[in-house]
């Protein structure tokens, strides 16, 4: 690493005051740090003891932890110190002032230290990105997955599948540049295109997940829909256990999508309250409905609310509505009911129900029960399959992309067009290099020498 480049420094810690605070150096003159702070270097990866000192005058800021990391078996590839100072806010402002006033040195900018392990090869993008959802996890289900991703979960696979790919275009490659070498057989191309099937078929089974990985990350959906005033602002300030939602006896107090995120048995899902859904001549409740329609279309499960002591509330919206997902119905304000209970048809409404539910929103009556069955359906949601590979809009796009460039190439297998296949296995094994950020050119020669021992 050159000397030029500049030397980063960060509060890698929370922010202060704290019992401890972690101040992370990073780049070519992380050693001079030390030897400025502390006086000397410690024995690599040891825990040390040692005082902090001002360069300039020599007072003590701190005795703190120090750690020396050299490069390139760091975090970063680069040389690495750490000190564990107490978390004060003198202390801290006392070591960064110190540290930036060493010649090339520069406060680090956000995510810089990992944008640096990631150019020295320590992670490739998919890791980074699954570290970044690490430190956003909120629910156990996502730090489980967030963790599989920073461990290489769909990077190690992707880079599987270059390398094949990478072989597959040298075995067309091979036959094109070395037709008349007595050791190339005669079908390779076959070969190559009987790999780059295998690859398809699997890449497509990875892609055919529901988008569940992404849906993990950002939480499932559930709209709660309905006529106006049956207590769905009730409902979700009930689900969310605080006042996320303004509650009004007047019917339309709702206009917008209101969305509120928890933690429901460890998954993630995002709650949508939506405006009542009728007809009306106020052109604001208009936008409203149509937005609670676009939500409810849009949401992995719709909780269509009526109120119960009122008979034809399934049905009173004055329009057809449909859901493309999974609708259940909740039967509100049964302590509103006195003798008996007024259960309007499904059949009046149009909208099949696939479970159904009788709750006070406004006492909690029966709401166990629901909550039980949303905690359920969420497992169900997120478990029915082995860990999502595609955590990512980006991770799904290149697969995609990479999906087209193997048809192309499987398309020529009739024409016999070498060269063609050999330029889009090689679009492909492009797409899934930039996937995890590493594309190499040369990787096509390395394995067309090894293979077969052309090098004459």
């Amino acid at each position: 690493m050159s000397e030029a480049r500049p030397t980063i420094f960060a509060l890698s810690s929370g922010r202060p005051p704290a019992a401890i605070a972690v101040v992370r150096v990073c780049g070519p003159q992380a050693r001079v740090a030390l030897e400025k702070l502390i006086g000397r270097v410690p024995q690599p990866r040891q825990a040390t003891l040692a005082r902090v000192r001002e360069p300039a005058g020599g007072d003590v800021i701190d005795e703190a932890l120090v750690l020396w990391f050299p490069g390139p078996h760091s975090e970063t590839g680069e040389d690495m110190a750490e000190l564990q100072l107490h978390g004060g806010h003198a202390v801290i402002a006392a070591v960064l002032d110190a540290l930036g006033g060493i010649e090339n040195f520069r406060p680090a900018e956000p995510g810089e230290f990992t944008r640096r392990a990631f150019e020295n090869g320590r992670l490739d993008l998919t890791e980074v990105e699954g570290l970044a959802d690490l430190i956003a996890a909120e629910t156990p289900a996502q730090r489980r997955q967030a963790f599989r991703q920073l461990k290489g979960l769909i990077g190690d696979r992707a880079e599987v599948w270059r390398r094949r790919l990478i072989e597959a275009q040298a075995l067309v490659e091979a036959r094109i540049d070395f037709a008349d070498e007595a050791d190339v057989p005669a079908n390779l191309t076959d070969a190559a295109l009987h790999a780059a099937q295998q690859l398809r078929s699997e890449i497509a089974a990875a892609l055919a997940d529901s988008g569940r990985g992404e849906r993990l990350r950002e939480g499932l959906v559930v709209a709660i829909a309905g006529p106006p005033n049956a207590g769905k602002s009730t409902l979700l300030n009930r689900l969310a256990r605080r006042e996320a939602a303004i509650v009004s006896p007047y019917p339309g107090t709702t206009r917008d999508v209101i969305e509120v995120h928890f933690d429901l048995g460890g998954y993630p899902v995002t709650l949508l309250d939506t405006a009542g859904i009728r007809d009306s001549i106020d052109p604001v409740e208009q936008e409203g409905v149509r937005r609670a329609r676009a939500g409810a279309a849009a949401a992995d499960l719709v909780l269509w609310v009526t109120d119960s002591s009122v008979a034809g509330t399934i049905s009173n919206s004055g329009t057809e509505i449909h859901f493309s997902s999974d609708t259940w119905l909740i039967e509100n304000k049964i302590d509103l009911l006195v003798d008996k209970l007024c259960i309007s048809s499904e059949s009046e409404s149009g909208i099949s129900f696939s479970a159904g539910f009788t709750v006070s929103a406004a006492t909690g009556a029966g709401m166990d029960a629901l909550v039980a069955a949303l905690a359920t359906y969420a497992k169900n949601y997120f478990e029915a399959t082995e860990p999502a590979l595609v955590t990512r809009a980006r991770h799904r796009r290149a697969l995609e992309d990479t999906l087209v460039a193997l048809d192309r190439a499987l398309a020529e297998r009739e024409s016999g067009r070498e060269e063609l296949i050999a330029e889009e296995l090689r679009a492909a094994a492009t797409t899934l290099g930039r996937l995890t950020g590493r594309v190499d050119v040369e990787d096509i020669l390395d394995v067309i020498f090894r293979d077969f021992c052309i090098g004459k």
